[in-house]
This record gives structure tokens, C-alpha cells and sequence, in this order.
């Protein structure tokens, strides 16, 4: 049975009277759950075993929302979110209001998420990674966990949890798990559910995309970046925030000879609702320019 709390305390009293002697994993949502989350949740239990602890938190996080973004919209159904927990190896689903995660109001002190938070996701989003690297410190020492299950989804935040994790010396293993999609391709998102049908359609593009610049890879970075926007021109619905081949370390992007395995990222509107997606690619070099 899983145990739902709201507190601090009942949160500490549900997570040491655990009768498993295993490992705790935790899994860190904002809500609105959907497949993706629920695979996140698999990966879990699959990571702790039958006798480890699964953890759920809930909590839309106000941090990373910028002054003109989706707060007060952003959809929230707790009951419905425990009813897709139930009978998954859920143990605890930790949902606490804003005062509990933050006493006194917004913390002073944050977490900078440094470079990171100034590139890409970060330029489009000014002090997000801040936000959430600093609720996602917060719950690692609510919930005391031996692993933390992201989604690859959202490819610049897991960098930035493993950062963070590296740089202040969290005792924790970060898992990603790879992007959960529809059977149409568009990757799972609980801001999907803000799309009409011919935005649903447009937001394709993404995908798509992502598919055309990896199947260019043997061609190069330049053909890679060249064959995704190509894809996305075609679809003058989507509004194209950025779209780049980086380092999968560094998140930097990468120059015209770079070989190797990279990720492209895209992001762009459909609509007034952002979409976000990524793809690994393996890049053949070639020569630069002039060069013989």
C-alpha cells in the first residue's frame, strides 16, 4: 500500500519504518503524471529490487517557473496521480505544499546551476536550472535516496542533476532513462495535454526532425544540423526556440569536423505550449575545410 504524506515529519516517519532492507530510489515529479513518469517509476523498483524503497515526490516547483510561465496553469491532480501509483511498487509518494518545501518563503540562498544555466534551455529560461537544481538539493536531503531516476527528455537537466550531484558531493547514483514517446513518435510530456489536434500534428515536426539529422550523421555535423532544420521549416506551426548538436558532457555545441557521439537538441512552441525534445547521434568527421 502506498503510503501518501505531506509533511516533513510523516515524510521521515514513512521513510525509516520501511520494513525493506534494500536500497531507496526516488523519483521526482511535478505531477500531472503520464507512461513516461510511470516508466521512471519501473526503473526504479527495477534499480532498488523487491526489497528496496520507491519514493514519488509531487511538487510543482515554483523556483523554475520564469514571471511570465505556466505556474498557476499547470495541471495538478494529486488523486489522480496516486491512482496511477497504486500497484506499481510505489512505497511512499511524498506531496508536500510550498511552506514544507520552503519554510519562511523563497529560499535566499540557492543553487547555480553556473554556465549550464546560461546556454540553450538556459538562455531561453533565465535562472530555471537555478530553480530546479535547488529543489532537486532539497529533496535529495528530504528523501535521502541511493538513486535519483530522471528521464533523458529533458537532456540539459540531467547533465546539470549530475553536476550537481558531482560538484557537491551528493552520496547518490543519478539514473536516466531513456525519452518515453507515443506511438506517433512525440515524446511524452505532460504539457501535451495543452495541444489541439493540429498542434499535436505540428509538434511532430520535432521528432521528425531529430530522425532526419540522425540518419545524416555519416554525413557529418553540418548535414546533421542542415537535414533536422530542414524538417522543421517545413512546419511554419513550430517556432523554433534553438536547435544544436552539443557535447553529451559539456552541453556545448559542437564544431563542423567533431566525430563522435553527440546529442541534438531541439525546442521550440506549437502553439503557446513548449515542447522539448533530443536524440543521440553518432557523428562521422570529416575534414575541415581547406584541409588536406
Amino acid at each position: 500500500m502506498t503510503a501518501v504524506v505531506h509533511t516533513r515529519t510523516d515524510l521521515a516517519a514513512a521513510l525509516d519504518t520501511h520494513p525493506g532492507t534494500g536500497r531507496r530510489a526516488v523519483v521526482m515529479t511535478m505531477g500531472a503524471l503520464h507512461s513516461g513518469h510511470l516508466l521512471l517509476v519501473d526503473a526504479a523498483r527495477d534499480a532498488v529490487g523487491p526489497h528496496g524503497q520507491v519514493v514519488v515526490t509531487i511538487f510543482v516547483n515554483p523556483l523554475q517557473f520564469g514571471p511570465h510561465e505556466d505556474l498557476d496553469a499547470y495541471p495538478r491532480d494529486l488523486p489522480g496521480d496516486v491512482e496511477k501509483l497504486q500497484g506499481r511498487g510505489v512505497d511512499v509518494v511524498f506531496a508536500p505544499e510550498r511552506e514544507t518545501v520552503y519554510p519562511g518563503g523563497d529560499p535566499r540562498v540557492t543553487v547555480s546551476a553556473g554556465h549550464l544555466g546560461t546556454i540553450l534551455e538556459g538562455a531561453q529560461r533565465p535562472g530555471h536550472f537555478d530553480g530546479v537544481l535547488t529543489v532537486v538539493h532539497k529533496l535529495l536531503r528530504l528523501t535521502r535516496p541511493d538513486v535519483a531516476v530522471f528521464g533523458e527528455k529533458d537532456a540539459q537537466q540531467l547533465l546539470a542533476v549530475r553536476r550537481l550531484v558531482l560538484d557537491l558531493e551528493h552520496d547518490v547514483e543519478i539514473l536516466g532513462v531513456p525519452t518515453a514517446r507515443d506511438d506517433d513518435g512525440l515524446a511524452l510530456s505532460s504539457r501535451n495535454a495543452y495541444l489541439s489536434a493540429q498542434q499535436r500534428t505540428d509538434g511532430l515536426a520535432l521528432s521528425r526532425a531529430l530522425a532526419a539529422g540522425r540518419a545524416a550523421g555519416p554525413r557529418g555535423a553540418s548535414a546533421v544540423l542542415a537535414s533536422a532544420s530542414a524538417v522543421l521549416a517545413e512546419v511554419p506551426g513550430v517556432r523554433v526556440d534553438y536547435l544544436a548538436l552539443v557535447d553529451p558532457v559539456t552541453v556545448e555545441e559542437v564544431d563542423p569536423s567533431f566525430g563522435g557521439r553527440a546529442l541534438l537538441l531541439v525546442a521550440g512552441r506549437v502553439g503557446t505550449t513548449r515542447l522539448l525534445d533530443n536524440v543521440a547521434v553518432e557523428v562521422t568527421a570529416l575534414p575541415e575545410e581547406g584541409s588536406s
